[in-house]
């Protein structure tokens, strides 16, 4: 049953019986057919206004998107190679697939090539990497409801056309689902490459490494051989792709990490709201320490509560110890929460947190951009204060799901295929 601690005794009511009744009567590719529909609508949410934004309407109406300043500011236009002849912020997967999509689009489209376009192309790249991760739920035997709870996903109207956070989010989607087959190798390299995409899959490391380490029924020099087999395996997987730009391109290389220690925050993040309000201004040296400090200290405990009822799948951990890297990181983007939201559909236990996530991203997400809106005297616009409200119903659910993941019994289909293998 899904969401067995949240539901129990709700399961009656006539309006989930309705939407239960309506799923089965769409059968099997139902989930096909709503996620198409989705992505259509975040097309639009996205396309709507184009790429020639005026009067702040990409803040007002919510269609910013990173593809439209990509496409002139660093170099996607010109057809520049990312790293070797143009900057990029972000890791070499995600610079491979901007100028993938950058290629696409002035092949498709020719002299009338412009940043409408490539945003079309991206958000075409996304809706196929959506496509992805729903093909991997149906193969690890996910029920329908978790299938429509992707389909349906309101993070993937909002961000679908966004940026480029799908390609990461589809490397910790199939690692995840690798470790649940005890395909502990395949897991580490997906995860590593997924850390070369953007940096959080690889947060799954650990766990994966822990597994072998403390696995039962083996000796300790198994364990250990297993566990180093793990760390050679990631090392190698995420030095492939980025050893050999590292070489000959390591200033634009490395400015992915640059620029993540040196940015100051962003608005919806803790030391951000906390130094607004005047609770604890931090500079940015205090910031990266702290972070790091209470990340560390909190993930070590969700792996230390959780253990004792998830030790034979430690990978169910990842969903919660990447909630905690959220609410601790001085960066947290609207987009982020695409991070989580797959992870959660695959492991949620809970309906009500996850519904109150659902209302914290979305509040989130128009409550910064209103507030840029406002920066630049449109209307509607917001404060500050409106992104704290957004970032406690936010971060109040993610507290809650970290709870209930630590606390709760494995999903059925993760009971189901622990007996499987």
């Amino acid at each position: 049953m899904f969401y067995p601690v949240a539901c129990r005794g709700a399961i009656d009511l006539p309006w989930i019986k309705a939407v239960r009744g309506m799923m089965n009567r769409l059968g099997p590719n139902g989930p096909y057919l709503a996620l198409a529909l989705t992505c259509l609508i975040g097309w639009g949410f996205k396309a709507h206004c184009g790429a020639g934004w005026t009067g702040a309407e990409q803040y007002t109406s919510g269609c910013y998107s990173d593809a439209v300043p990509f496409w002139g500011l660093r170099g996607v236009a010109a057809g520049q190679v990312p790293y070797w002849e143009a900057r990029m912020e972000y890791p070499v997967l995600t610079g491979a697939l901007i100028w993938i999509e950058g290629l696409v689009t002035r092949v498709v489209a020719g002299a009338r090539a412009d940043a409408a376009t490539f945003l079309g192309v991206v958000t075409l790249g996304n809706t196929i990497l959506a496509f992805v991760i729903l093909e991997k739920m149906r193969d690890a035997g996910v029920g329908l409801v978790r299938q429509y709870g992707w389909a349906l996903a309101p993070p993937l109207v909002l961000y679908l056309g966004h940026n480029w956070d799908l390609l990461a989010a589809s490397f910790a989607v199939t690692a995840l689902l690798a470790a649940a087959r005890g395909q502990a190798i395949r897991a580490t390299a997906l995860a590593a490459l997924g850390g070369a995409a953007k940096l959080f899959p690889v947060l799954m490391l650990p766990l994966l490494g822990l597994g072998a380490l403390f696995r039962a029924g083996a000796t300790w020099p198994t364990r250990a051989l297993r566990a180093a087999v793990l760390v050679a395996v990631a090392v190698v997987a995420w030095g492939a792709v980025n050893l050999p730009v590292a070489a000959t391109a390591f200033v634009n290389w490395r400015e992915f990490y640059a620029f993540s220690s040196e940015r100051p925050g962003t608005a919806a993040s803790v030391w951000e709201l906390m130094t607004q309000f005047g609770w604890w201004p931090t500079d940015i040296a205090a910031r990266n320490l702290w972070s790091f400090v209470l990340f560390v200290a909190g993930g070590a405990t969700i792996i230390a509560v959780g253990w004792r009822r998830h030790s034979a799948q430690p990978w169910l951990l990842f969903t919660p110890v990447l909630a905690w890297f959220l609410l601790t990181n001085k960066v947290y983007s609207p987009q982020f929460d695409l991070w989580l939201w797959p992870l959660l559909v695959l492991t949620g236990t809970r309906l009500r947190p996850m519904a109150m996530f659902l209302i914290g991203d979305v509040m989130a997400y128009f409550a910064e951009f209103w507030m840029f809106a406002g920066m630049e005297g449109a209307s509607p616009s917001a404060t500050q204060g409106d992104i704290l409200a957004a970032a406690i119903v936010r971060g109040v659910a993610m507290l809650w799901l970290i709870h209930a993941a630590v606390r709760d019994p494995a999903p059925g289909w993760a009971q189901r295929m622990a007996t499987a293998h």
